[in-house]
């Protein structure tokens, strides 16, 4: 039979998800737990992977077992042998073979959310859940920056020097800014306002660092360093060399992916009503 998992992480102890030889990802500590619960070895394919510093709200996985159980005990016995900072959100038994679901074939978009907080002062209780920006962003020269990446495009200045995608055209579903004012108390003259900046990013699929990259960019085209109209020459030049640095992953969170409805599979978890 084969089990699809929703996983949820915070990913500030891990180096990424994918298995490496020392053993410090979402994915190692994953399978040594399916593992001790199944007294078996299990294998996981995910719909995505992440980098390290980089959170889970709903990754999808499945793998294969002959191990006869109920969904919830899947849950249930997984989640025991899990790290406090990893846990499953449910369990869905799916069809197997040639025409079977497959977590990372099956997805037909994937979701992406940042979490900004616009502060002169630095994240403290939310450290590592967040990105930092000590100067004020105009929302809307992001927004009219972000329009002009919506589409099909050859993402290569978004592109990591590592990655090994097959091809650099991605193609942008939406991406929507939103911003939630901090408190009540009201600002001096001399103060910016601080609050938290939610960025939503859809799309078929993602470079390595695309959407850190694409975050740097929209960065400095909210904090007037460079007009609206660059994003557009950076995405032309089609070379990293042009583009913003990598910005922080602290804040970026996996949604996870989309599937069809014949599948079965959750959309969301409770998780996606805590982000700000």
């Amino acid at each position: 039979m084969r089990i699809a998992l929703g996983v949820s992480y915070n990913g500030q102890a891990y180096h990424g998800w994918q298995s490496q030889p020392g053993g410090n990802t979402v994915q190692d500590k994953l399978e040594a737990a399916l593992g001790r619960f199944a007294a078996q070895e299990v294998s996981t394919i995910c719909a995505g992977r992440t980098d390290s510093g980089v959170h889970g709200l709903m990754q999808v996985v499945h793998f294969d077992t002959d191990l006869q159980r109920a969904p919830n005990s899947w849950v249930r016995g997984t989640n025991t042998f899990l790290p406090k900072d990893i846990a499953v959100q449910w369990a869905v038994e799916v069809p197997d073979g040639v025409e079977g679901f497959h977590s990372r074939a099956c997805a037909t978009a994937r979701r992406y959310s940042y979490v900004l907080l616009q502060s002169p002062v630095r994240p403290s209780v939310d450290h590592g859940r967040v990105g930092w920006v000590f100067q004020a962003l105009d929302g809307q020269r992001m927004r009219d920056a972000a329009n002009l990446l919506l589409g099909e495009h050859d993402f290569s200045s978004f592109r990591a020097a590592g990655c090994q995608a097959k091809s650099p055209v991605k193609t942008l579903n939406r991406i929507d800014i939103h911003y939630s004012p901090a408190g009540q108390a009201p600002m001096r003259d001399e103060q910016m306002e601080c609050g938290y900046w939610r960025f939503e990013f859809e799309g078929s699929a993602f470079l390595h660092h695309m959407i850190r990259n694409i975050m740097g960019c929209l960065i400095y085209v909210g904090q007037g360093s460079k007009p609206v109209e660059w994003m557009q020459q950076v995405l032309d030049a089609r070379s990293r060399e042009v583009a913003a640095p990598t910005f922080s992953p602290d804040g970026l969170y996996f949604l996870g992916p989309i599937y069809d409805a014949r599948w079965g599979l959750p959309g969301d978890t409770p998780l996606f009503a805590w982000l700000p």
